[in-house]
């Protein structure tokens, strides 16, 4: 997926902080029949998102009010994928969701486990071959996939970046456009996680790995979710070569191999720095991390110096 912003008011003029979110989280809570005493802000950026003590409950709490349907979504393919039994981050049963508290969208989610424990990238290729075998319900009302449209309506979206940055950014997705409308694809079409790579794999409490993040599920060419674990290999060294090949031998399917890996290698790539460009009047931290992948799509040179994000 494609997101990020700032930091400032969002939905319905919520400041959206630690502080200003304290009574979107106890209204929804109430709404939902939760306790929302001592819950745990474990993380604050394109969602906010929370622990509860009461019970093993995560709750997510989305910083653009946009995301309503996205969300709706997300929990409906939580459902289903509880049905099929499928390994996957569970919703629960009896709460309606999502809900729009002060102009924001919340929903709720069980939790995986108290301690975060990633699983291994042998383990997210079994799960995305066993996804793609699926045929998904049309009830879901997937959408189709269009990376152009997101990254164009991404670009027009960043405010923080200076002219030079951005000009040379639009330039390059131009570019990217017209080669990603030659590729032949050769994985069939149809559903895909979207953002699938090892930080959206947990380990189950009891011990099995499963998909989190539900909400970039949509319909697309399946190279799409290998290409992250690809190009964290390839380009940044974020996995072994032994990972790599454990993932490609449990897949069955070497995405480096195709002709159109280097343009859907640099697209997926273009999507990350961008996505990155919109936290940058948030902390020095991005402002940096920016500036470097920005200066490595300019040379060509130091992508093994990328932080992982």
């Amino acid at each position: 997926m494609i997101s990020g912003s700032g930091g400032g008011p969002d939905g319905g003029g919520t400041e959206f902080t630690a502080e200003g979110l304290v009574p979107v989280l106890r209204e929804a809570c109430t709404t939902a029949g939760l306790d929302s005493a001592g819950a745990e802000l474990l993380r604050l950026g394109s969602n906010a998102v929370y622990r509860l003590a009461s019970l093993p409950i995560i709750v997510r709490i989305a910083r653009d009010p946009s995301v309503l349907a996205e969300m709706d979504r997300a929990v409906k393919v939580a459902r289903w994928l509880e049905s099929e039994d499928f390994p996957a981050t569970r919703v629960p049963a009896q709460i309606a969701q999502p809900l729009v508290v002060g102009g924001l969208v919340v929903t709720f989610w069980e939790s995986v486990q108290e301690n975060v424990e990633y699983a291994t990238i042998g383990e997210l290729a079994d799960l995305l071959r066993r996804l793609h075998w699926l045929e998904e319900p049309q009830s879901l009302g997937l959408p189709y996939f269009d990376p152009l449209a997101k990254l164009t309506a991404s670009l027009e979206g960043l405010d923080g970046v200076e002219g030079e940055d951005r000009q040379f950014l639009e330039e390059r997705a131009a570019k990217l456009a017209k080669d990603y409308d030659r590729l032949d694809f050769v994985l069939p079409f149809g559903m895909i996680h979207g953002d699938a790579n090892i930080g959206n794999v947990l380990r189950h409490s009891d011990g099995h790995a499963v998909f989190i993040d539900l909400d970039g599920f949509t319909l697309a060419p399946r190279e799409w979710d290998l290409i992250l674990t690809a190009i964290y290999y390839d380009r940044y060294g974020w996995h072994s070569k032994a990972e790599y090949a454990e993932f490609v031998h449990r897949y069955g399917f070497d995405l480096m191999n195709w002709p159109g890996y280097e343009t859907l290698a640099d697209l997926r790539e273009l999507m990350m720095v961008v996505w990155l460009g919109h936290q940058v009047t948030a902390n020095e931290r991005s402002a940096a991390e920016f500036a470097r992948r920005v200066r490595s799509l300019r040379t060509g040179e130091g992508r093994d110096e990328w932080n992982a994000f």
